[in-house]
């Protein structure tokens, strides 16, 4: 039988529900939707999608982190988008946490996101 070992950080926002931050899954770490919340000054990152994304990657690369992986472990992320107008900005930042070999990604447009943000960010790495 598989282990199965819950992922907590402080340098990530804490979980608000019945969820875990993220979670190891045998040679799996499963990361929760992330969104542009600033664990350090306990705010909200609000304006531009460029500013949200960085944030929602930073938690997403924190997450990733503390279970013992990088960001280039990361083998699928999900973006969801209030707007997809807001495509081109988001993918721009992406490109900077993913710079060579990028994961597999699934973008899509959704109606409403928790707390009326704009984007929020889930990920699938391995663990090494």
């Amino acid at each position: 039988m598989t282990k199965r070992v819950v992922i907590k950080t402080d340098k990530a926002p804490k979980a608000v529900g019945p969820y875990s931050q993220g979670i190891i899954a045998g040679d799996l770490i499963f990361v929760s939707g992330q969104i542009p919340f600033d664990p350090i000054n306990g705010k909200m990152v609000t304006g531009l999608i460029k500013d949200q994304t960085e944030q929602s990657l930073k938690n997403v690369k924190a997450i990733i982190e503390a279970a013992g992986a990088t960001l280039e472990d990361v083998v699928k992320c999900t973006v969801f988008l209030k707007d997809m107008n807001d495509f081109k900005d988001m993918n721009e930042v992406y490109s900077t946490f993913f710079k060579e070999n990028p994961p597999a990604r699934a973008a899509v447009e959704v109606a409403r996101l928790p707390l009326d943000v704009d984007v929020e960010i889930e990920a699938i790495a391995l663990k090494q």
